[in-house]
């Protein structure tokens, strides 16, 4: 990237899923302008949008010719193209496999549970918000549980683990998702939080 050029990210600020990708441009420190795609006036379903990413879902990066969709697509490219200590997504293919589960539990369980919640609670989304908590409930015994053994997901520092389940975590109480019985869980919070250049994602009103 010459010292001209910035990444264009195409968010919303409200969602989890574009703050998880935002999150990693900024602990990458690389330069970025910010596109508001207003998810809630429909700016998702416009044709100019849709010609980057026919899913109509945030968040989309633009890096020069290159256009990637998908939180953890964007994290994983990212990862592997501005970070050449390989930090954030290690080479070794036993560490490289453990931060694709917890990649895979950000788009399961974790979406399924506190961030399905927090989206009822929030922005009245006509979903089962029993089901919501009974995911969470399943979930957060198991992060609890992980992170009493290591600082991190995935071992002692931080990577793309930690960055991908963060964000819906961290507002799962917007969702009426208590965190209080967690306590190895709320220390990883902030131990994410304490990161250099970490970005908090905003918090929401209810609508």
């Amino acid at each position: 990237m010459t010292p001209d050029q910035k990444i264009v990210f195409y968010g919303f600020p409200p969602s989890g899923h574009s703050h998880r990708a935002e999150l990693m441009l900024s602990l990458l420190d690389l330069p970025y302008e910010f596109r508001h795609v207003d998810l809630r006036a429909g700016a998702q379903k416009r044709p100019e949008f849709l010609t980057l990413n026919p899913f109509h879902t945030v968040p989309v990066i633009k890096d020069g010719d290159i256009v990637i969709a998908d939180s953890v697509a964007i994290l994983v490219y990212l990862a592997s193209r501005y970070d050449p200590a390989r930090r954030w997504l290690p080479t070794d293919p036993v560490i490289a496999a453990q931060i694709q589960r917890w990649l895979s539990v950000a788009q399961g369980p974790v979406f399924n549970g506190p961030a399905l919640a927090r989206l009822i609670k929030l922005f009245g989304g006509p979903l089962d918000y029993a089901r919501t908590v009974a995911v969470s409930n399943t979930l957060l015994p198991v992060l609890e549980q992980t992170l009493s053994r290591s600082p991190f997901l995935v071992g002692e520092a931080a990577t793309l683990a930690d960055v991908a389940v963060y964000s819906y975590v961290a507002r799962a109480p917007e969702g009426e998702i208590s965190l209080e019985p967690y306590h190895a869980l709320r220390a990883w919070l902030g131990r994410v939080e304490a990161l250099p250049r970490f970005l908090a994602m905003p918090v929401s009103q209810q609508a």
